[in-house]
């Protein structure tokens, strides 16, 4: 099978350094902090350009799909500036809230809209969220096989193989095209966008779609139809001062001990 499209998923979060929280509804806030393309999601932009390089003789075409508000549309112009050839940005109002089950239903009907790939490439998880599952329920709604969490990359033909790094051991796992991969931060440092990349990224195409351009109704997907819910949320308490135990009289080991035991670290 000739490689010829790779769909990189990128997601657009708050920027970890600034002063997150969350909306009246316990919803993350995307409005009033400034966000990025989501530092993990730079690997999976970085392992399909690598794959794209790596096989000169095929015309393959990266695209940076993503899921989100306006403000959104700075993930995708990052991944363009990276190297990504086009990009398409679903953006609805009735998406916000939406879990990791609508979040992939949205991903699934946009990925059929602009036909589906050979390869998707998604990263580790999102830094805002953390849960490591919509490659996963992507490739199940797809109806793909999936290799996932890769360490190391490698592709020929219609092959992938991948080296994924436990606890314990290694795994070498390998899968044939089409199919759904996604990559750790252990992959390979992410490029920085070049000049002549951030000036070329301004004349690539970036297609917008709403939920009835996908055939997504509005009652499947947001806060409502969410399977899953914060029920509250408690702000993180200021750091406050230490507390020094001085060993003069050899009991600096028991206050260590009590200490820890009282916090029940032990």
């Amino acid at each position: 099978m000739t490689l010829s499209n790779i769909v990189v998923l990128v997601k657009y979060v708050p920027d970890a350094t600034g002063d997150r929280k969350f909306e009246a509804d316990n919803t993350v806030d995307r409005v009033g902090v400034d966000g990025l393309l989501s530092e993990l999601d730079e690997y999976a932009v970085e392992q399909a350009l690598q794959i794209k390089e790596k096989r000169p003789d095929e015309e393959i075409t990266v695209t940076a799909l993503t899921v989100g508000p306006a403000a959104a549309e700075a993930a995708v112009r990052k991944a363009l500036q990276m190297g990504a050839d086009k990009a398409v940005h679903v953006q609805d109002d009735a998406i916000a809230g939406s879990d990791a089950i609508a979040t992939s239903l949205v991903l699934a009907k946009a990925i059929e809209k602009i036909g589906v790939p050979e390869l998707i490439v998604g990263g580790l998880a999102s830094t805002d969220a953390g849960m490591s599952v919509v490659t996963a329920m992507l490739a199940e709604r797809l109806g793909l096989p999936q290799v996932t969490l890769a360490a190391v990359v490698e592709s020929q033909g219609d092959q992938v193989r991948i080296k994924r790094d436990g606890d314990s051991a290694t795994e070498v796992i390998g899968g044939t095209l089409p199919l759904v991969l996604s990559v750790t931060d252990q992959s390979g440092e992410a490029r920085y966008p070049s000049f002549k990349g951030i000036m070329a990224a301004k004349k690539k195409p970036l297609e917008a779609l709403t939920l009835a351009d996908i055939g997504v109704d509005a009652g499947e997907v947001g806060l409502d139809a969410a399977w899953t819910k914060v029920d509250n949320v408690t702000e993180r308490p200021a750091r406050t001062a230490g507390e020094i135990v001085k060993d003069e009289d050899g009991s600096g080991a028991t206050a260590l001990v009590e200490f820890l035991a009282s916090k029940k670290f032990i």
